[in-house]
């Protein structure tokens, strides 16, 4: 296609940061938006120059001249948007986590398989310097045999909400699914996954924590009943290890960047770092990734469509690039993430097969969604 016609589902803080996005984009066009609330639904379209506005999600599914949705809704309205919006006809750009349960992810997945439209998840942090900087580390053999990773995520204290920002639904299960996990780890976990090519998962242990003090009336208001802090230890097939720390509030200093461990090297993530030894001198060397920017947009221009997640998307719509495989990614994500959650309620190990079976559907039945 030539020009890609957007509709966004969801105009809050997520959904008018998407279409921002999409408005300096020059191969797409945001051209409806929907949202249940028509004071901000109209704000942002007359902010935005968006005429075409709905409440229901599924009158806006009927217009034929859409290609694409944006999904911008809480983790437990992901899936049945999804499918709805794939079964339409739609492809479809879905926000961070997949959805609010591996089950739902799932379900989603096969959706894509099913009707043969693409299904891109929001994993920002793929687009990054570091990453591609990684990536190209990586790729030309200077880890060698890459054995650990460490996932790591710091907030000293930034629980949504209850700390001051954002909204209630992100720290209640029942819309949002999980907390800190969900929200900031799903980042650090899938930009490892991405750069160690999809290892298959076999085994996950872990526990969450809600330890600290908050603001009893926000506790209350919100229903807080998600993790604070999130830790873990997956096992993937051929002996690869993963360890997981994600906080929203902890009393502790920073945590470094997460890391990559190879025979031969190994990388720090944030800030990118390469240590290594060399004729049996121990060295860490660091990087102008801004020249590296700056030669992906003159001498490798082509590198472009990997400047962040929308502009790829597009990219890929238009022809331009084939699809980053964030699907499987953010699926393997999820299912490393639920693996935590079943890991901490039965207190032992469980296996990959055991996170597909006892995973359960959490998603939200949506009165504006069915005609």
């Amino acid at each position: 296609m030539d020009k890609v016609r957007i509709g966004v589902i969801g105009n809050g803080i997520i959904g008018e940061s998407h279409i921002s996005g999409y408005q300096s984009i020059p191969d797409c066009e945001v051209v409806a938006i929907c949202d249940i609330n028509e004071e901000r639904l109209n704000y942002i379209g007359d902010k935005y120059g968006i005429k075409r506005r709905f409440t229901h999600i599924g009158k806006m599914l009927l217009e034929k001249d859409i290609d694409a949705v944006d999904v911008c809704l809480h983790n437990n309205l992901h899936c049945p948007v999804t499918v709805a919006a794939l079964e339409a006809g739609k492809h479809v750009y879905c926000e961070k986590p997949m959805a609010g349960s591996y089950a739902d992810a799932l379900t989603m997945y096969k959706a894509a398989k099913d009707t043969g439209k693409k299904l891109h998840i929001q994993l920002a942090m793929l687009y990054n310097d570091e990453t591609r900087g990684a990536k190209k580390l990586i790729d030309s053999g200077r880890l060698g045999h890459i054995y650990h990773m460490r996932s790591y995520g710091f907030r000293r204290r930034g629980r949504p909400y209850v700390d001051g920002y954002a909204t209630k639904e992100f720290v209640n299960s029942t819309t949002s699914g999980g907390g800190a996990l969900f929200d900031m780890g799903v980042y650090h976990i899938s930009q490892l996954l991405y750069l160690t090519g999809l290892p298959k998962l076999e085994r996950v242990c872990g526990k969450i924590y809600q330890e600290l003090a908050m603001d009893e009336n926000r506790r209350q208001i919100s229903g807080f009943n998600v993790e604070e802090l999130g830790t873990g230890f997956a096992s993937f097939e051929g002996g690869l290890t993963m360890d997981i720390l994600e906080s929203w509030a902890i009393h502790a200093a920073p945590f470094p960047g997460s890391m990559i461990a190879g025979s031969k090297g190994g990388v720090t993530l944030e800030p990118l770092s390469f240590h290594t030894t060399i004729e049996d001198i121990e060295t860490d060397q660091t990087f102008d990734l801004g020249h590296m920017n700056y030669m992906n947009h003159t001498v490798y221009p082509e590198n472009a469509v990997y400047d962040s997640s929308q502009i790829h998307w597009i990219a890929h719509l238009t022809g331009k690039c084939e699809l980053l495989p964030t699907a499987d990614i953010a699926l393997l994500t999820q299912q490393i993430q639920e693996g935590i959650y079943i890991s901490n309620s039965l207190n032992r190990e469980v296996t990959a097969d055991e996170v597909v079976q006892l995973s359960k559907s959490k998603a939200l039945e949506i009165p504006n969604l069915k005609i």
